[in-house]
């Protein structure tokens, strides 16, 4: 009998990372479905495609674990075939083929038509903008552009990504329209750099222009806005913001530190000053903004004066939302010729003191939420609760709103207007008031 080679194939994709990771692992998906390949995402399946994350030291040692453990899997006889690709397997691919050569093949970032090759698959470049999408239905990633020019010397993004590439326009008309169709009401912009958008393309800045193409595709409600650059901001996509209801008050701009010595360092071309006024015109022209920041502690020859300056800054800024990782010491960076020179619990003990303090200025500003009404995204029920979010808060990163599912009954994927009746640090509670339809 020749029962295994009756047996049909499932490919199951495993996503680690980003967002950016996400999106690529739903366009792989998109490419297997239109293959007639039975795919699933981080579910069973018996040939495994892993898409890697190396960004820092947890990102690879993650994508590392997971990567042995389905070659045990392989092994044990509970999976046939074991394939790589991502930024994990860009980056290292010589390291990764010697020491785990058990992998069936490994690809890079750049290598889809090989690895649809390997899958039996054939790349179809007619599939534009399609795409098997893994998110709750209401909302899906949209990346404008791949790599990134930028010079930070603490990143390796470049490395295993390439230089910044912009989408053409009309390819992401075409992707958000196709995404609408689907029943996505929020898009969330993403690319290593936002504010670089279309200067390879169209010679200029270009994400307000694309912003006003997106607004018009129907069914599209929210827009927001990952993964700004501080230098060269764009200030024409606050008159957008301003002026289009569909675009969320929120910037997602990372911006790593504060102290003029550490900046110059890190090659992010700007000061405490610029970046101070920069946050300032942000809630002058926008004034009910929401900005999330990210921040780097324990880089090389950051002094407890440097941390001081930091912690001052975060306290006095305010942020909306804030995260904080500690320095990862990456190789082929700029900054991996100078001296990893702060201790590792130092590092840490710094982060907590960032979020601690962050921790009580959420605390704060979601106490003043009390009582006001909110529309809201219901992304899904878990538990006794259903989870929502406000235009001002990003999923999985950002507060949620929760409202007791034994009191009332909500939709996901629908919005809803939502009264707060209660805060915690990162999470509001709330009783629905209606149903709202698209925001006038």
């Amino acid at each position: 009998m020749r029962t295994k080679s009756l047996k049909k194939n499932k490919i199951n994709v495993v996503t680690l990372g980003c967002s950016k990771n996400v999106y690529d692992s739903e366009v792989l998906m998109g490419q297997l479905r239109a293959n007639d390949k039975d795919v699933v995402h981080e579910e069973e399946g018996n040939i495994v495609v892993i898409n890697t994350c190396g960004f820092i030291d947890n990102a690879k040692e993650e994508s590392v674990n997971t990567i042995l453990e389905y070659v045990e899997k392989k092994e044990a006889g509970e999976v046939d075939k074991v394939f790589v690709t991502g930024c994990l397997s860009e980056r290292y691919k010589p390291d990764l083929q010697k020491e785990i050569p058990d992998v069936d093949a490994y690809f890079g970032t750049s290598e889809l038509p090989s690895l649809l090759k390997a899958l039996e698959a054939d790349y179809k470049h007619e599939l534009i903008g399609e795409r098997m999408t893994t998110t709750p239905k209401n909302y899906a990633y949209l990346k404008i552009a791949e790599g990134c020019d930028r010079p930070c010397s603490f990143c390796a993004i470049p490395l295993m990504r390439g230089k910044h590439k912009s989408t053409p326009i009309e390819a992401l008309v075409t992707e958000s329209q196709k995404l609408a169709a689907k029943g996505v009401k929020e898009l969330i912009l993403i690319a290593q750099d936002l504010t670089y958008y279309g200067l390879d393309l169209y010679k200029k800045r270009n994400l307000a222009e694309l912003l006003q193409e997106l607004v018009k595709v129907e069914g599209i409600e929210w827009i927001r806005l990952h993964y700004a650059f501080p230098t060269g901001f764009p200030m024409d996509v606050l008159d957008v913001m301003n002026n289009e209801p569909k675009i969320c008050n929120y910037l997602d701009i990372p911006l790593q530190h504060i102290s003029d010595r550490l900046l110059k360092s890190m090659r992010r071309g700007t000061t405490q000053e610029k970046t101070t006024k920069l946050i300032a015109d942000f809630r002058k022209y926008v004034p009910n903004m929401a900005i999330r920041t990210t921040l780097i502690v324990g880089y090389p020859g950051e002094t407890e004066e440097d941390f001081q300056t930091l912690k001052s800054w975060v306290t006095a800024m305010r942020f909306e939302r804030l995260g904080c990782f500690t320095y990862s010491h990456e190789e082929n960076t700029h900054a991996y010729n100078l001296v990893d020179d702060v201790p590792e619990e130092v590092k840490q003990e710094r982060a907590n003191e960032i979020m601690e303090i962050q921790s009580q200025i959420s605390w704060e500003l979601n106490q003043e939420k009390i009582g006001k009404t909110f529309r809201c995204i219901i992304d899904r029920k878990e538990g006794n609760y259903f989870v929502g979010r406000t235009e001002f808060d990003s999923p999985d990163v950002d507060n949620e709103v929760l409202i007791d599912a034994a009191k009332f009954y909500l939709k996901q994927g629908e919005f809803a207007l939502i009264k707060i009746t209660d805060a915690a640090d990162f999470d509001l509670y709330g009783e629905p008031v209606e149903l709202v339809g698209p925001k006038k």
